[in-house]
């Protein structure tokens, strides 16, 4: 059963910086494509960024600038660095990887706020 465990939430002020963090429990290079999905209360989830195998790069319009997406093999983990946080990059933040099938974390909260 594959396992993906997110870390690195909290409570920032506007402006500031957090990463994110996604370990899994096998090899990430057997994946097709790894991401980051937030979701507001009241709204729908959403993609935030999204890495390939290959090594390409999505963005949500709303992140592009801000946000940096990377994974590291050798750790079996993902990042998501958050920089510029606003009030409205506030959610649960979900890690996500396809292989044959669709993996999600639990989730970690971000909350911007002052």
């Amino acid at each position: 059963q594959v396992q993906l465990v997110e870390s690195g939430g909290g409570l920032v002020q506007p402006g500031g910086s957090l990463r994110l963090s996604c370990v899994a429990s096998i090899m990430i290079n057997a994946f097709d494509a790894m991401g980051w999905y937030r979701q507001a209360p009241g709204k729908e989830r959403e993609l935030v960024a999204r890495i390939t195998e290959g090594g390409s790069l999505n963005y949500a319009d709303s992140v592009k600038g801000r946000f940096i997406i990377a994974k590291e093999n050798a750790k079996n983990t993902m990042y998501l660095q958050m920089n510029s946080l606003k009030p409205e990059d506030t959610g649960v933040y979900y890690c996500h990887s396809a292989a044959s099938r669709n993996y999600w974390g639990r989730g970690t909260q971000v909350t911007v706020s002052s």
